[in-house]
C-alpha cells in the first residue's frame, strides 16, 4: 500500500510497520523494527530506530532521536526496546534510548505526557502518564516517574531514583534520592519545600484531602522523626485519609532513600 503521508525525502525501511494515516516529515529516517500506530505524526529530521513502538496520536517534533542504543558501556548490542504510548507530545531535539539487558530491556513512556525540547530519557526509564518534563530536563538510567509528576526546566535526575505522583521540581533541581508523592522539591541537592498544593487543586483534590496531605508532610519533614517513626505515624493517618496510602506505599518501597 502506498502511504500518501510520507514525504518523498524521508527514508522508511520496508520492514517498518506504519498505520495508513501516519505522517512522516522531510528527511526523517524510520528503521526496520519500528512500529507506529494510527494518528501519530513524525516531524522533519527525526530518527526512529531500534525495536521502537509508538502508539496512537503522538506528535513528535523535528530533530528528535528515538530508540537509539543506550549510552551504557555494558551494552553489547542486545535486542532491547523503547515503547511510547498514546497521545504524547514530544518536542524538538528529544533523545529517548532503548533499555538494557541488565534491567528489563525496556524504556517505556506512557500516555498523555508533555515532553518539551531537549529532554533526555535514558535507558530503562519508565515515565508513566500525564507527566510534564520541561525543557532540558534529563532522566539518567533506571528512573521511574509516576503519574502527574512535573519536572522544571534543567532538572537532572540521578539513576535509579523514583519521582512520586504529583511531585513538582523547580528549575535547575538536581535529584539524587527519591521524591515522595505530593512534594515540591528544589535545589542542588534537591530538598523538600512543602507540597504541590496548586497542582492538587487543579486535579480535583478536595480541601480536606489537601489538609491531610499537608499534615502528612509535616509528620514526615517537620517533627524530627526518623523515617521509620514517620512511616508508623503516616500509616495511622492513612486509616482515615485514603489519599495518604499512596505516600505510605511509596515510602515502604523506596530503595534509594528519600529527599529530607
Amino acid at each position: 500500500m502506498a502511504f500518501i503521508n510520507i514525504h518523498p525525502t524521508a527514508i522508511v525501511d520496508a520492514k517498518a510497520e506504519l498505520a495508513d494515516d501516519v505522517t512522516i516529515g522531510p528527511y526523517s529516517v524510520i528503521g526496520p523494527d519500528v512500529k507506529i500506530d494510527s494518528g501519530s505524526s513524525i516531524g522533519s529530521h527525526v530518527v526512529v530506530t531500534g525495536h521502537t513502538t509508538i502508539g496512537k496520536h503522538n506528535q513528535i517534533f523535528q530533530f528528535s532521536s528515538l530508540g537509539e542504543a543506550p549510552q551504557d558501556k555494558k551494552y553489547k548490542g542486545e535486542s532491547t526496546k523503547l515503547e511510547i504510548g498514546d497521545h504524547n507530545t514530544i518536542r524538538e531535539f528529544c533523545t529517548f534510548n532503548r533499555g538494557t539487558s541488565q534491567d528489563k530491556g525496556l524504556t517505556k513512556i506512557g500516555n498523555h505526557n508533555w515532553i518539551m525540547a531537549y529532554v533526555h530519557i535514558a535507558h530503562d526509564c519508565y515515565v508513566h502518564n500525564n507527566t510534564i518534563l520541561a525543557n532540558n530536563s534529563s532522566l539518567a538510567g533506571h528512573v521511574v516517574m509516576d503519574d502527574y509528576a512535573i519536572l522544571g526546566g534543567f532538572t537532572l535526575v540521578h539513576q535509579f531514583c523514583k519521582i512520586g505522583q504529583h511531585v513538582i521540581t523547580a528549575v535547575g533541581s538536581v535529584v539524587f534520592k527519591d521524591i515522595p508523592p505530593y512534594v515540591t522539591a528544589s535545589g542542588y541537592n534537591a530538598n523538600p519545600h512543602g507540597i504541590n498544593a496548586e497542582g492538587l487543586k487543579r486535579r480535583g483534590f478536595s480541601a480536606d484531602s489537601i489538609t491531610n496531605i499537608k499534615r502528612a508532610y509535616k509528620t514526615l519533614y517537620r517533627q524530627s522523626l526518623t523515617l521509620d517513626e514517620a512511616k508508623v505515624a503516616l500509616t495511622q493517618q492513612a486509616l482515615t485519609a485514603p489519599e495518604l496510602t499512596l505516600l505510605v506505599e511509596f515510602l515502604n518501597q523506596s530503595n534509594r532513600g528519600i529527599i529530607r
